[in-house]
């Protein structure tokens, strides 16, 4: 019996919700927090709709962490679900410590004032969460997340050796827009637009931003061009998969969106500095946020499927061996399920699963872990049963 506190209410966190009202065994007492109150009584009424169950919600800024603290001291629950922004990671780190709460969350800190995302700021908390007898579980979404748990497996099961891993992220539906982002639009775009980034022979090697790419036939959707990113789930991979000699991050994008992409970098909206506009100083990426469509509202159109895996290359008995392992998604059944396109949907149970594992006990110890740090075996099961069924497949 377990109650928890989410904090976040955007497309994931609705998913995180609806989830977690699904599993009354596990979570018996939800409280969804935003700082924008309306978000939550939204997806209140349509868990008490669709799930049948009554969550409470509050109010709380997770950029204040003393505010943060007093809602955890008095609430005292179990496990906090970060599904904020990245830009809060580490208040809600902090808040958590304070008030002797575990932590949990999809997505690495980024500062907001520099389009840069490592674990350095997080993995330096190991001492603090130790000595607190607390865990920090970071990066439970798909990617990262399921992608990480995905090579644990192949690490335990399928490989001696695992020598290459292309983490392949894939898109196949439509929204109907003319451009819009499936997650947040200031976080999507700051990530595609930097440099691309992989690790190669023991060093990391930057390219332009989208300039290398492949064709991939993804299970479920067909052929796409896959263009390389940079990813934070390589940076721990690297140091938790032994004996690996490559690694990169692959995502589709259509031409459309790519044009929208170039017009939009070369007129400076996708900016993340200041500039002065009729006396007030505005970010640009954040205004064209503002013009987008909100992602949690793409979900009632969406049509298609998400194709996301793991490219696996190394050595079983002695012989090379490929795999896929992967997932396929569907816009639409997300919907019917938990008003959520498939984007929100594979982070949000990813996130479900993994506050299963530490509230269960069976992912349990002191300090700060990256996912392929813990038994996969476990998680993957269980993220089967909740949603997101997983293959393998050898090439």
């Amino acid at each position: 019996m377990s109650k928890v506190l989410i904090v976040g209410a955007g497309g994931v966190g609705g998913v995180v919700a609806h989830k977690c009202a699904q599993n009354r065994e596990v979570f018996t007492d939800i409280l969804l927090a935003s700082r924008t109150l309306s978000r939550c009584e939204k997806i209140q009424k349509e868990i008490e709709e669709l799930q049948g169950r009554k969550i409470r919600i509050t109010q709380v800024d997770a950029d204040d962490v003393k505010q943060t603290v007093a809602l955890l001291q008095k609430e005292k629950p179990a496990l906090l679900i970060n599904v904020a922004l990245p830009y809060q990671d580490l208040p809600l780190m902090d808040a958590c410590l304070a008030a002797g709460v575990p932590y949990l969350d999809t997505a690495n800190y980024e500062p907001p004032d520099v389009a840069k995302f490592e674990y350095s700021w997080q993995w330096a908390y190991q001492e603090r969460y130790q000595k607190a007898g607390l865990m920090a579980l970071l990066g439970s979404g798909f990617d990262p997340g399921v992608t990480n748990v995905f090579c644990a497996y192949a690490q335990k099961h399928l490989f001696d050796e695992i020598h290459t891993v292309d983490i392949l992220d894939c898109n196949g539906g439509s929204h109907g827009h003319p451009f819009a982002t499936n997650f947040n639009p200031e976080i999507n775009l700051r990530e595609i637009t930097q440099n691309g980034r992989y690790w190669e022979d023991g060093e990391w090697k930057e390219t332009k931003p989208l300039e290398q790419h492949f064709p991939f036939d993804y299970p479920g959707v067909g052929e796409r061009e896959s263009y390389l990113l940079y990813h934070e789930e390589l940076e721990s991979l690297v140091k938790n998969i032994r004996g690996l000699k490559r690694i990169r991050f692959y995502m589709t994008f259509g031409q459309e969106y790519l044009t929208h992409l170039r017009v939009l970098g070369n007129i400076g909206m996708t900016r993340i500095d200041p500039v002065e506009f009729q006396g007030h100083k505005i970010v640009p990426i954040q205004f064209l946020k503002a013009l987008l469509p909100d992602p949690s509202s793409l979900g009632a159109t969406y049509t298609g499927k998400t194709s996301i895996g793991c490219l696996i290359e190394g050595v079983k008995n002695g012989k090379p061996r490929k795999v896929f392992i992967y997932n396929i998604c569907d816009h639409a059944e997300c919907w019917k399920e938990v008003r959520s396109q498939a984007i929100s949907y594979t982070t949000g149970v990813p996130a479900v699963v993994g506050a299963t594992m530490m509230l269960q006990g069976l992912w349990k110890k002191p300090g700060v872990f990256n996912m392929e740090q813990l038994d996969p075996d476990p998680f993957l099961d269980e993220l089967a049963k909740r949603g997101l069924p997983w293959h393998v497949k050898e090439l």
